[in-house]
């Protein structure tokens, strides 16, 4: 079986992006050989990526036009096969996209069931209805080492609190972490 695995860099104080959308400067702080390296073994290992709508957008917007320096990566980005999850998109162009609009969680358990990792990047709001439908597997958060102030919380508010295992933590050269969790259950 395979896993739905939410892959984020958050700050410290919890923002996967700014104040204003696709504010992701604090990316820099982490991106190096090692987090370059980890992501192109973790798209080389993966069955697809999953993505909300403005995630997808902006994410096919960036990696079709991506230069030089990310190019491994890019290649991997365009060409891996990628679901959209989104009930206002009309069309997905970005290379082999499938856009779905309804039954998110019967769509996920076939993924699961293909036997390969599938990666959400992104995508807080689908992350939380799939957190909420414990649909995800593991979670893996690159913590950068900077206090943002504001910005969009990586976590929603969900109904009951997860219950995580801790898998490993791998410290970076420059100062972030990566925390690997598995879903356990819920705590009542």
């Amino acid at each position: 079986m395979g896993k739905i695995i939410m892959w984020n860099l958050m700050t410290l104080d919890g923002y996967f992006e700014g104040t204003k959308k696709w504010d992701l400067g604090f990316h820099t702080e982490v991106w190096g050989e090692e987090l370059e390296r980890l992501s192109i073994e973790q798209l080389s290992q993966c069955n697809s990526l999953v993505f909300g709508r403005v995630t997808y957008e902006g994410m096919a917007a960036y990696w079709t036009t991506a230069k030089d320096e990310k190019v491994e990566i890019a290649d991997f980005m365009n060409n891996l096969p990628k679901i959209v999850f989104s009930r206002t998109l009309t069309k997905a162009d970005w290379n082999n996209t499938r856009l779905v609009k309804e039954n998110i969680e019967g769509e996920v358990v076939t993924l699961k069931q293909s036997g390969k990792d599938s990666y959400i990047f992104g995508s807080a709001d689908l992350s939380a209805t799939l957190m909420n439908l414990g649909l995800i597997d593991e979670y893996r958060i690159c913590v950068v080492p900077i206090v943002l102030g504001g910005g969009t919380p990586l976590f929603k508010a969900t109904p009951e609190q997860l219950k995580l295992q801790l898998l490993n933590t791998q410290a970076l050269k420059n100062g972030g972490v990566i925390l690997r969790y598995a879903f356990n259950a819920t705590i009542n």
